[in-house]
């Protein structure tokens, strides 16, 4: 068993991502609390699972040391919203001292900015926190990217149970591990998104199409056929998560590069939204069956090749 750590941490809320990081916080000792107004019983199990205590707003702000805000990005400025919100209305001796908050949304930085901002009138030190990789598992930890303008709080989000890499030096601050998020979230799912449509575009032309497309990508770029084999399986059920991403990463560009520019992760968000509605049965569920047909030669195809006795066919 851990020793404790006297740490209250509470993390917000329990989506496969919250959990495993509140599963991993308690695991090391500390008390993990949580918030799950509004959200469904597949959540508050999630949560009992993970040894999280649910509470209410009321109690996070006069317990925790730390809350980390782990919600869908259009959910953002709404948690943080209502957590100022319910430290104005706490009496002074119910707040929680030395609160801090971090954000560790998937936000553009205007959008991070503009929380943080909820906080700065109240005096709690802000953190700008972006998680790279997937839920915490076994061994598996994801980075967890920060920045802050307030150094001393930086320096205390790295508390010693998760991996955390702090963004510091010339120019660094709120709004930066923001951007880093979008920029590699804007090439990872942007790829794999752009991998998916013209695979759909192919088998749209004809099934021969899609087959020669495989065959090809197999025999010329090998890892972009096994990238396809591995993240389109993943990217389907959470395809509807991506879409507010996407939207946050193309006003991100916009903002560095304009109008133009932005217009490459609208049609991604657009893309995913379409396979959201694919996934749920809504609207053109042959999409999915012609991703994980696609998918399932392709694994086939790199089984085969990968065998000692395998032969070139084509």
């Amino acid at each position: 068993m851990s020793p404790k750590n006297s740490l209250t941490i509470a993390v917000v809320s329990a989506g496969a991502m919250g959990a495993g990081v509140g599963r991993r916080l308690a695991n090391h000792g500390a008390t993990v609390l949580t918030n799950l107004d509004g959200r469904s019983a597949a959540s508050h199990q999630r949560a009992k699972d993970a040894g999280m205590e649910i509470v209410t707003l009321s109690e996070i702000v006069s317990r925790a040391d730390w809350v980390l805000s782990i919600v869908p990005p259009s959910e953002a400025y709404t948690f943080a919203k209502l957590l100022t919100d319910a430290y104005r209305s706490a009496a002074p001796n119910a707040r929680k001292a030395g609160l801090k908050f971090a954000d560790c949304n998937a936000t553009s930085p205007e959008t991070v900015k503009r929380i943080s901002n909820l906080f700065f009138d109240l005096e709690i030190p802000f953190i700008d926190g972006s998680i790279i990789g997937g839920p915490p598992k076994d061994d598996y930890q994801p980075t967890f990217y920060a920045s802050s303008n307030n150094t001393e709080a930086l320096k205390a989000f790295d508390f010693g149970i998760l991996r955390v890499k702090l963004l510091q030096g010339e120019g660094a601050g709120v709004g930066d591990a923001s951007a880093l998020k979008m920029s590699y979230a804007g090439i990872s799912k942007g790829y794999t998104a752009l991998i998916i449509t013209m695979i759909l575009s192919a088998h749209a032309s004809s099934p021969a199409t899609a087959q020669a497309l495989l065959e090809e990508m197999h025999f010329s770029q090998p890892a972009t056929l096994q990238r396809a084999a591995r993240f389109i399986p993943d990217a389907l059920p959470k395809a509807y998560r991506f879409v507010g991403e996407m939207e946050e990463i193309s006003d991100y560009v916009k903002a560095g590069l304009g109008e133009g520019e932005s217009h490459i992760h609208e049609g991604i968000a657009r893309l995913y939204s379409t396979l959201a509605a694919s996934v749920s049965g809504e609207k053109n569920p042959e999409h999915v069956d012609v991703l994980k047909g696609f998918v399932e030669t392709a694994k086939k195809v790199l089984e085969d090749t990968q065998s000692p006795t395998a032969k070139q066919t084509f």
